[in-house]
């Protein structure tokens, strides 16, 4: 008999906009992904695993370290126990966001955030913690190996992940070694919220899929309907067509 899609943690249910600072509208208030958090009223997770796709400019890294920082783990990266700064550029949008939370409360959790995940790994090198990261520095390891030892390693059962890119570093089939980690930790209880541009990733199954629009309007779409996942297989499918469109001479 066939399971079922996996339950996942369920720890953070939706996540509301509370309020904008009084004024003109400053970044990141004008970016499209709080447009919509404000007209929506909140923005649903799914308790296993969530995506936010959006091209970029629209605010979904944002939302995701905004989330993170509402949720105690540091704005670098990290767990809730790291707090360290190497420097203040996190966006004030943690401030306004109300997190509705599950009954059940993770055992863990880690926000990986692709372009600081250097100074994660200095911290963890400062603080001699290896053995939780697979026994070894992290700058030893290529980026990508650095990658997936912390899925490995670090990530376990009833977690919360929230994940920024973690495609960056990644190839073709570190992104499928990390797609099959995902699969093992929410059937362990765990929840994921992804920002991604990765129609590898994209492809867990029975995730949610939020598309931001660059017009301020988030949609939940299918896999075949997301931008990643149209525009790549439209490439694959002719790059010639894309190459000479590109590379043509203005008129």
């Amino acid at each position: 008999m066939a399971s079922g899609p996996p339950s996942g943690g369920g720890f953070l249910r939706w996540v509301e906009l509370t309020g904008a600072p009084d004024g003109p509208p400053r970044y990141p208030f004008t970016l499209p992904v709080v447009a919509a958090l404000r007209d929506a009223g909140r923005l649903e997770l799914d308790p296993a695993v969530t995506f936010l796709i959006g091209d970029n400019g629209t605010g979904k890294s944002t939302l995701i370290e905004a989330i993170a920082v509402a949720a105690g783990f540091n704005p670098e990266g990290g767990s809730r126990n790291f707090r360290f700064a190497t420097r203040s550029t996190e966006s004030p949008l943690g401030e306004h966001l109300t997190l509705v939370r599950g009954v059940a409360k993770p055992r863990t959790g880690f926000f990986l955030r692709a372009e600081s995940f250097y100074n994660v790994a200095t911290e963890i090198e400062r603080l001699g913690v290896f053995d939780g990261y697979g026994g070894q520095s992290l700058h030893e390891r290529s980026h990508g190996e650095s990658f997936l030892d912390l899925a490995a390693h670090r990530f376990g059962p009833r977690g919360l992940y929230l994940l920024d890119e973690p495609e960056a570093a990644l190839s073709v089939q570190g992104c499928l070694a990390l797609l099959t980690r995902i699969r093992d930790l929410v059937d362990a209880g765990s929840q994921f919220v992804i920002a991604t541009h990765s129609p590898i990733l994209l492809a867990s199954p029975d995730a949610r899929i939020l598309q931001i629009e660059d017009g301020g309007t988030i949609r939940s779409v299918g896999y075949d309907e997301a931008q990643p996942v149209e525009w790549t297989r439209e490439f694959l499918a002719d790059p010639q067509r894309y190459l000479h469109y590109l590379f043509a001479d203005p008129a």
